[in-house]
């Protein structure tokens, strides 16, 4: 079965992983079957054809594809702006299973870049064109895979806690204990043990939550959830580290490195990490399961 929707020129091969990469970026156009990503309808303009080839150099196993050709590499959109001052990166690496990466730019002119596509050299010309990557932030282990090779190609510094540093024992920069640290002129690292050892929150401005694999928004409750099925050190770690952070967070754009990205009002953003807060109080230890995630 290769996913077309009615014989059309878009489809999705049998390579899919079921990441949510594709459903992320184009969720009318895309969506989950059989625990795996299908086409369900075909663009039927130049907007949804925009978020085509976008999902198309995003999929980290490249199974967005058109029927006998490839897409252009000039309708390439990435790196894709989210607002003035974020853009996503795309081009998602089978490293760090299918993860998000972000540039964040700084009011000087500098970048950082949180998390890590899949590596190449004219991507890296790509990301550094809107100014130069002083910083490389890992939020954990399982996003770690092209944190050096970036960090040497933009001669910038990697970040990453103790608590994944065997993840990438080279870094530059190395995060420990549990308080708040701050790593660039308002970019604040919230150490948040619980999806690995090492995990960690960045902030920045009080407006940007980079918050790895700690949680996202999922489309299918309408809200922030705890990927607690896929939990690899302690799920009431994680309550913990909430618990403890939650009342310092100020931010109105979360953006995870898996699950849906949103923005709300800062007000109502707190009220759901609080209220996210007390409901991981009642989690308890599960076997790892990805087929029970709710994207």
């Amino acid at each position: 079965m290769d996913g077309t929707a009615g014989g059309g020129d878009w489809y999705v091969d049998d390579r899919c992983t079921n990441c949510d990469v594709a459903r992320q970026l184009a969720p009318e156009l895309i969506e989950e079957i059989g625990l795996r990503s299908e086409v369900v309808r075909q663009p039927r303009d130049a907007a949804e054809e925009r978020q085509m080839d976008a999902v198309a150099f995003a999929c980290p196993t490249r199974s967005v594809r058109r029927r006998g050709e490839r897409v252009a590499a000039e309708r390439d959109p990435f790196p894709l702006r989210l607002d003035d001052a974020v853009s996503l990166c795309g081009h998602n690496s089978p490293h760090t299973a299918g993860a998000n990466a972000y540039l964040l730019r700084r009011p000087g002119g500098t970048q950082l870049m949180i998390d890590t596509p899949r590596f190449a050299e004219a991507l890296a010309a790509r990301f550094e064109a809107a100014g130069p990557v002083t910083d490389v932030l890992l939020t954990h282990r399982d996003h770690a895979a092209h944190g050096r090779r970036y960090a040497d190609r933009f001669g910038a510094r990697l970040w990453i806690h103790e608590g994944d540093l065997d993840a990438s024992p080279d870094a530059d920069q190395v995060l420990r204990g549990t308080e708040p640290v701050t790593v660039a002129d308002g970019v604040v690292a919230h150490p948040l043990p619980g999806h690995t050892r090492g995990s960690v929150l960045y902030v920045a401005d009080e407006r940007y939550c980079f918050s790895g694999d700690s949680f996202f928004w999922s489309r299918t409750t309408g809200d922030l959830e705890i990927a607690e099925s896929v939990t690899w050190y302690s799920v009431t770690e994680l309550a913990a580290s909430l618990a403890r952070t939650a009342d310092r967070l100020r931010f109105s754009w979360l953006l995870p490195g898996h699950g849906d990205r949103r923005q709300l009002p800062e007000a109502e953003m707190a009220r759901r990490v609080r209220e996210l807060t007390d409901r991981a109080q009642e989690m308890r230890p599960r076997p790892v399961d990805f087929t029970a995630l709710r994207w």
